[in-house]
């Protein structure tokens, strides 16, 4: 399998507290060398303060110097790193229940979720909660990392225990591609490096999975969309007829010549060019940013969608969205907000909450239709024009929509169009 140097992995970590989620993050940086020197220095210095022998791992990711003076990493931590078969962007989430939100965020936009699992204490409460919000996201690649194995002798037992223990639960979820790999992130064991201590596990490290995982099909290749952001008109000698639509194809592809048909109109036309940075193209993929010309003069402006006639999205003013609630306040009945769906903006409302999940049970909780802080609940939101949607199972994109408080500004919740 061919994997372009180029190619951008994004994946988020989860664990529940203590589990080692930074020890990990560190490792992988610092085993992969891509510390900075000056990162090094201080981490060395803060490490001596301390009054550790060695690096203090974790301090490569921990967040602000307060949050680590009082011992706890909040917040999403981006992370970036390259090696020479690819770039990678680490969201690193806290593992508190209190920050479910913070966990949604960082995952959303994820090819690949790490969950850790501590060897001593196999699958809990929250890596069942940690599982289901990746399923939630349809995360399309798991990776469970046993971690602390050396705290339990490298016991093979201990690991097959723990896999048939996640496999047993994660039966219920739809995942379809997980991978399992014991280590030890404080001692480097299958992190870079393979472990001399397990000599039983004959899978690859961690950072080989992530190099290696296939994620050119994760973007939808059936649903061709192209979210109108911008109207080009330059208006100068040379382009005084020229009318171009700028935007960053959602999914799928597009080529000259294909027919195409703009929502919410209904019009069709076909594809006369395609612009990209560099000049004319042929053929243009998710995620590019182009500039499409059409052979007809349709009135088209931002928000609008086009997409291959042959597959449109269904436009739609009434939504079952899977919603996380990201603000303090709680949601106020019938409330109207600005909801945000590829560059479309329209007003919205919460019409009904249907139900609440029970985050750690993993049940409905049908008899409670409020909306706090962290809750995850399925509602129905109806929204002033159409909007041209996929559901989130098929398209993450244009299956996903967020809320924004019209009186602060603020973003309020962020959803999965069911």
């Amino acid at each position: 399998m061919e994997i372009h140097q180029n190619q951008l992995l994004r994946f988020t970590t989860a664990g529940s507290v203590d589990d080692g989620k930074s020890t990990l993050i560190g490792r992988l940086l610092y085993d992969s060398k891509s510390i900075f020197e000056d990162q090094m220095e201080a981490v060395e210095n803060s490490s001596k303060k301390k009054g550790h022998n060695g690096i203090d791992l974790a301090l490569f990711t921990d967040g602000l110097r307060d949050e680590r003076e009082q011992g706890i990493t909040i917040d999403v931590a981006y992370r970036y790193f390259t090696t020479p078969k690819r770039k990678f962007i680490i969201a690193d989430t806290p593992g508190h229940i209190q920050y479910t939100r913070n966990m949604v965020t960082g995952a959303s936009t994820a090819n690949a979720a790490i969950v850790l699992i501590d060897a001593r204490h196999g699958v809990i409460e929250q890596t069942k909660r940690h599982a289901f919000i990746a399923n939630l996201l349809k995360i399309p690649h798991l990776i469970v990392c046993v971690n602390k194995m050396d705290l339990v002798n490298f016991d093979e037992t201990a690991f097959t225990e723990i896999v048939s223990q996640f496999r047993s639960f994660s039966s219920k979820l739809e995942v379809t591609d997980t991978h399992f790999i014991p280590i030890s992130a404080l001692l480097g064991d299958n992190v870079v490096n393979p472990s001399e201590h397990m000599p039983w596990y004959d899978g690859g490290t961690l950072l080989h999975i992530l190099e290696t995982l296939e994620i050119s099909n994760d973007v939808s290749q059936d649903d061709a969309r192209f979210p109108v952001q911008t109207v080009l008109r330059p208006q100068r000698e040379g382009y005084l007829d020229y009318r171009g639509y700028a935007g960053r194809i959602s999914s799928g592809s597009f080529r000259v010549g294909d027919l195409v048909t703009v929502l919410p109109s209904g019009l069709s036309s076909t594809i006369a060019s395609i612009t990209g940075p560099g000049g004319e193209i042929e053929e243009a993929f998710a995620p590019m940013s182009v500039a499409l010309t059409l052979k007809d003069d349709i009135d088209i402006s931002r928000g609008d969608m086009i997409a291959r006639t042959t597959n449109p999205p269904v436009p739609s003013q009434e939504l079952e969205v899977m919603l996380c609630w990201l603000n303090k306040d709680a949601a106020k009945p019938r409330s109207k907000y600005t909801i945000k769906h590829t560059s479309n903006d329209q007003k919205a409302m919460i019409k009904e909450v249907l139900y609440k999940i029970d985050i750690n049970k993993l049940e409905k909780k049908e008899d409670d239709h409020s909306l706090q802080m962290n809750d995850i609940s399925k509602v129905r939101i109806k929204t002033t024009r159409p909007l041209m949607v996929d559901p989130y199972v098929k398209n993450r994109l244009t299956g996903s929509i967020i809320l924004i408080d019209d009186a602060t500004n603020e973003t309020v919740a962020a959803g999965m169009i069911v």
